[in-house]
């Protein structure tokens, strides 16, 4: 009876357990809004929102760790923990929502000229590769 407790709490802990900010889609925004802006006022209002979204992944990306390690810990020594595992939330959410209007800013800014692209998020280095 123990196992199957401590496998039920596993499954409901893993399935609840934040994710990492890079897994998270973009939810949809439309470009509209932007495409009466100039493209330094685009170029302005990307650096706002790349900072923004900077901001909530590293807040998404703590949640997850922190999830991680509170089941790990309940998975090991003591499996009534894993019921506090966080998962995803607002944050979440805000990184989403980020994330389109990142996207929103880049389709209008391609529309007008503008050239204005979020670089992407270097890979990680891989141990032991010279750099």
């Amino acid at each position: 009876m123990r196992k199957i407790a401590i496998g039920l709490a596993a499954v409901l802990a893993l399935s609840g357990c934040a994710k990492r900010a890079d897994s998270i889609a973009a939810a949809y925004v439309s470009p509209t809004p932007y495409m009466g802006l100039s493209c330094a006022q685009l170029s302005e209002e990307a650096k706002v929102i790349s900072s923004r979204a900077q901001a909530a992944s590293g807040a998404q990306d703590s949640k997850a760790g922190k999830d991680a390690a509170v089941t790990a810990v309940g998975l090991v020594v003591f499996w009534p923990a894993l019921f506090f595992v966080g998962g995803d939330s607002a944050t979440a959410a805000e990184v989403s929502r980020l994330k389109g209007e990142m996207q929103a800013i880049e389709d209008a800014s391609r529309r007008k000229g503008c050239k204005i692209q979020f670089a992407p998020k270097p890979a990680p280095a891989k141990p032991g590769a010279k750099a």
